[in-house]
């Protein structure tokens, strides 16, 4: 008789690092991701630790996907069955591989995050985004905090962490500096279809003419805020683009004023009328 898989416990990310940091935020640099809302680094783990994220990394996707694949969306399209997604992302792989938590990695951008939102910041989740090769799909411009609840007031940032070098060609993140100062600005899903889970700033919102490129080497890494407008392009290069993202938070708390995010209540009635 066959058991049925089970969904594997959701981990605890805010738990302390096992390792010590070995690499820490200059306060040039701190300096830096506050005034700008971004800031980009060479070097996050090792050298040596970079294969190993990226065998657990690209196990996910392809040995485990059978697993994985309850937690594998399409990040810039309905979940259809059956359908290849465009631009592929695990929701919280450290589920499904606890070996990531143990890393130096994690160890260090838990301390960097601390460094940048303070000492009760810790690392609240994770995701991983593969983008296939000759691959036309960008990842939009948008702003994080249009993904949360309206309701409430955040100090929140991301990391984003290439395991192959990022650049222009392949899908690098792309920032405009100084826009985590800004209220959110008008979103939409992508693709103006309701039942993507993916958001994008509605077109002409916003002048983008101002953004920065940053790319990296492998095993670098980003940090913004989760106000800050960020994108990446398409890939145009012959390998996937591998990009793992943690997040953090140092709070959470009740705007004395609730927002309305619309985007938000047209994907909640498309996916109340599938489900129906």
């Amino acid at each position: 008789m066959n058991t049925p898989a089970t969904t594997p416990a959701v981990p605890d990310y805010g738990a302390p690092a096992r390792l010590q940091p070995t690499i820490r935020l200059t306060p040039t640099q701190i300096a830096f991701y506050h005034e700008h809302g971004y800031l980009a680094i060479d070097a996050i783990m090792p050298a040596e630790e970079i294969a190993v994220v990226r065998r657990i990394y690209d196990r996910l996707f392809n040995e485990d996907r059978a697993q994985t694949g309850r937690d594998t969306y399409d990040l810039t399209g309905a979940k259809d069955r059956g359908k290849k997604e465009a631009i592929p992302q695990i929701l919280q792989p450290a589920k499904y591989a606890p070996a990531l938590l143990e890393t130096q990695m994690v160890a260090n951008l838990k301390a960097m995050m601390q460094q940048l939102h303070g000492p009760e910041t810790k690392m609240v989740g994770d995701h991983a985004i593969n983008k296939p090769p000759h691959n036309a799909a960008a990842t939009p411009w948008h702003q994080d905090e249009a993904y949360w609840n309206p309701a409430r007031e955040y100090s929140s940032l991301s990391v984003w962490i290439p395991l192959q070098p990022a650049t222009k060609q392949n899908g690098c993140m792309y920032f405009v500096p100084g826009s985590h100062r800004l209220e959110i600005v008008p979103h939409r899903p992508i693709g103006d279809d309701p039942r993507t889970p993916g958001l994008e700033v509605v077109p002409g919102a916003f002048d983008f003419s101002a953004a920065v490129a940053c790319e990296l080497p492998a095993g670098g890494a980003t940090f913004h805020h989760g106000r800050s407008l960020h994108y990446t392009p398409p890939n145009n290069s012959d390998d996937y683009r591998r990009a793992y993202i943690a997040m953090g938070s140092a709070y959470e708390r009740p705007l004395a004023v609730p927002r309305s995010f619309p985007w938000q209540e047209r994907q909640r009635e498309a996916r109340a009328t599938a489900a129906k």
